[in-house]
């Protein structure tokens, strides 16, 4: 039991394994039962139960990281702040749980997804399962995107086209903060200052700095296509009844 718990990777991890796999599989079932049982969750009770769920699995994924990095010895401010964008996602998706906040959920929709699914697919992770670290890493990235999905189908928050600004200027923001913290701990927050050592998007955007302008294009046109399906679906409904009297 101590050994799912020790520093030391007794498996290390591996992209696409069949561990990877099938918790991947895992999360596709879920988004699945989500959107399956969105009407019955509705019911004041049932969504309660799976709103808070979520806000508990969030909180104690966070707060069991950091009591492993203290009790190895291994809370650093140039590593383990809380300022990597899932974990920055992670406390505002806790947030728009518990207060169901209509302006929180304009920017988790973009960035939560947005870089907890990149998380998912190209995972920056050193511990294979059973380890502490891999179940952790995974429950949290998976529950940032379900509590998102959540306040989408049940809900029914939507985003709009001001959000995908309002998005951008949050992670513009967030950048000039981060990196100023970079420059004081010479950490790599957000990868900011280098490209992680595992194969990431990042990989294709070009050396460093030029990376980073590659990916505020790239941020901007996947948040934009997130936003496409309600641009559509808005387009439709306005559409339908100046169809409907011609008939």
């Amino acid at each position: 039991m101590v050994r799912l718990f020790d520093i030391q990777a007794s498996a290390l991890f591996t992209a696409y394994s069949p561990t990877h796999l099938f918790v991947l599989a895992l999360f596709a079932c879920s988004i699945l039962c989500l959107y399956t049982f969105r009407n019955s969750l509705r019911e004041k009770r049932a969504g309660n139960i799976v709103r808070f769920s979520l806000v508990t699995v969030l909180v104690l994924s966070e707060l069991s990281l950091n009591v492993w990095y203290i009790w190895h010895g291994q809370y650093d401010v140039k590593d383990t702040l809380p300022l990597e964008l899932c974990t920055i996602s992670l406390y505002l998706s806790v947030a728009m749980l518990i207060w169901k906040s209509r302006r929180l959920f304009q920017i988790v929709y973009f960035v939560g997804i947005g870089g907890a699914l990149q998380a998912l697919l190209t995972p920056a992770l050193d511990y294979d399962y059973p380890h502490f670290r891999f179940i952790e890493f995974f429950a949290a990235h998976i529950a940032i995107i379900l509590a998102v999905l959540y306040m989408l189908w049940v809900e029914g928050y939507r985003p709009t086209l001001k959000s995908v600004f309002a998005a951008m200027g949050f992670l513009n923001l967030l950048l000039v903060a981060v990196g100023t913290v970079n420059a004081m701990t010479g950490g790599n927050y957000m990868f900011l200052a280098r490209k992680p050592e595992t194969a990431s998007l990042l990989d294709v955007l070009g050396p460093y700095p030029w990376y980073l302008l590659s990916l505020e294009v790239v941020a901007c046109l996947v948040f934009l296509l997130m936003y496409l399906p309600f641009a559509i679906s808005a387009r439709v409904r306005q559409v339908q009844p100046q169809e409907t009297g011609y008939d």
